[in-house]
């Protein structure tokens, strides 16, 4: 299966038992308002390949990151209610470097640098799977005393054809020391 080209970089910063702490550099990050039918994710693609105001093609990077909430619970996925999808820019690019949208539903947008803790999984990032991962991060957060910030995110990092079996996923939230 083909595999996204380039992961966004990170240092890891700590490990807690299963969770892994990272810090990220500021991103340049192409956002959309996705209602659960995938069509954010078309809505980026034909942006990344040349629906921009410069017809440029942007090189696939890994993570899709989707940010979804439903008040008082954990997160959900893409395919399951409203919320945002995310393609990270290539690494070293600014706002500025990266071509205007042809669409006005898509937002580019530099998130600051942060600290994300994280759990990785295999297979489909189902609605059960990622909501029983978020529960175990934050539990294992409030664990070990380290305060959380926001809501928790959905990062995906394989190609929507690759065997579950074979898919690395993770889900993540901001936190603070």
């Amino acid at each position: 299966m083909r595999q996204m080209t380039e992961t966004i970089p990170y240092q890891i910063t700590g490990r807690t038992g299963e969770i892994e702490s990272r810090r990220y550099p500021p991103l340049v990050l192409a956002t959309v308002q996705d209602d659960g039918d995938d069509s954010g994710f078309r809505l980026l693609f034909a942006y990344i390949t040349g629906s921009n105001r410069t017809r440029s093609t942007i090189p696939m990077t890994a993570p899709v990151i989707t940010s979804e909430t439903i008040p008082m619970t954990a997160p959900v996925i893409s395919g399951s209610g409203s919320g945002s999808i995310s393609f990270v820019m290539p690494a070293g690019r600014t706002e500025d470097q990266v071509p205007a949208p042809l669409d006005d539903r898509i937002r580019i947008a530099t998130t600051p640098a942060r600290e994300i803790a994280v759990i990785r999984f295999a297979g489909h990032a189902g609605r059960e799977a990622v909501e029983a991962d978020a529960s175990r991060l934050e539990e294992g957060l409030n664990r070990a005393g380290i305060a959380s910030r926001g809501a928790p995110l959905l990062m995906r990092y394989n190609h929507p054809l690759t065997p579950g079996f074979l898919r690395r996923n993770e889900v993540g939230i901001e936190i603070r020391r």
